[in-house]
């Protein structure tokens, strides 16, 4: 079968990916969607149940970083789009272990690059009807100062929808032009494959568009991170761990509207441009904890407050930015996306899916779906 486009999107299997992956499978039945995803801890083929038989969907199991493979793929399904999610991206981890961050975000990054620019002059056709979209984040950017505007008031930001765009914490947002100034080892490995997708185009004329987006919550996050792992907490009575005191703030957008931003991005946006994906959106880890609280104690049927009592305060993280806030009014003005969910809309369709979704949570958690990958895969597909 002749597809109108072949692309690949890596990191398909995992949080942000597999929404991705499902969309554009599902939306663009002409378009084959070829997933690449190395199926590490965070990867899961179980967020792709619904769409796994579809016939524009095929699955590799590779590593990015593996530039024969990568050249290999391009050639094979006549890559013209690439979609580059695949990323190692928990901030705690990094700390630990900035070698892996390293060779996944930045060499991974540069080998997918290179597979996509070799195979496409070598086409003889240039780079028309060819993209190269690589997802970053806001951390690259770094922190942004805590201030009180007047006659603003937490625990969240207005609405951008009309053009205007205020926060309770701070009257600087991160734009497009923000300075890179990175803090973590993950934000500075992906700052730096930020710069590199940016080089081939500037080095090679390869068409690019980077993206930095804000924090995602939703279905079928792994539960290293807050949202999914405290609701599983307060499910089973178990600690909230939480740094400091809970003043940092984040920007924060569920994974379907970051999802249809990509689509919306890769067939409308303009090649070398950045654009910054946010939920003006705005809250303090501590009153997300609440929130969270609130929310799934009414579910699960907890008198009000009940688990209150879980909140622990724990060592803040090494290099723990105060303050994130992205500026999307560029993509809101220039393509018209806008978030689709208001936050608390967003959170209750969250912590409903994860209470009704225990065996995936439990899978998951267990790590058992590893074992199942090696003996259906292998180290490789």
């Amino acid at each position: 079968m002749d597809f109108k486009r072949n692309i690949i999107i890596t990191g398909g299997a995992g949080f942000i990916g597999s929404h991705v992956v499902r969309l554009f499978v599902s939306k663009y039945p002409d378009y084959r969607i070829v997933n690449v995803d190395k199926l590490t801890y965070a990867g899961n083929l179980e967020n792709l149940r619904d769409v796994e038989r579809e016939p524009n969907y095929v699955f590799v199991r590779a590593d990015i970083c593996d530039y024969e493979r990568m050249s290999h793929l391009m050639r094979e399904y006549r890559a013209d789009g690439v979609i580059h999610l695949a990323a190692e991206s928990h901030v705690d981890r990094s700390i630990r272990d900035p070698f892996t961050f390293a060779r996944t975000n930045v060499l991974g990054t540069l080998a997918l690059l290179e597979a996509a620019r070799v195979y496409w002059e070598s086409r003889g056709e240039g780079y028309h009807g060819k993209l190269f979209y690589h997802i970053s984040t806001d951390e690259v950017y770094g922190a942004l100062e805590m201030t009180r505007p007047q006659g603003i008031e937490p625990p969240f930001s207005t609405s951008a929808s009309s053009g205007e765009h205020h926060s309770a914490y701070g009257e600087e947002f991160f734009s497009e032009t923000t300075r890179y100034n990175p803090h973590s080892p993950y934000s500075a490995s992906k700052a730096s494959s930020d710069h590199f997708v940016r080089a081939y185009h500037d080095t090679y004329g390869m068409p690019v568009i980077v993206t930095n987006c804000s924090n995602n919550y939703g279905p079928y996050q792994f539960p290293e991170k807050l949202i999914p792992l405290f609701i599983n907490n307060i499910r089973n009575r178990k600690p909230l761990p939480v740094y400091g005191k809970g003043e940092n703030v984040r920007d924060w957008l569920y994974v379907e509207d970051h999802a249809r931003a990509i689509d919306t991005i890769f067939h409308r946006g303009k090649v070398a441009e950045t654009y910054n994906i946010g939920g003006f959106n705005e809250w303090k880890n501590i009153d997300i904890v609440r929130v969270l609280i609130r929310t799934a104690d009414r579910l699960l049927g907890n008198p009000e407050g009940y688990s209150d009592d879980l909140i622990t305060y724990v060592s803040d993280r090494k290099g723990h930015d105060l303050r994130y806030a992205i500026d999307s009014r560029k993509l809101q003005r220039e393509l018209g996306w806008e978030p689709s969910l208001q936050f608390e809309e967003g959170i209750e369709k969250t912590v409903r899916w994860y209470l009704e979704n225990q065996a995936w949570l439990e899978n998951i958690s267990s790590g058992k779906y590893q074992n199942y990958y090696e003996s259906m895969y292998g180290s490789r597909s």
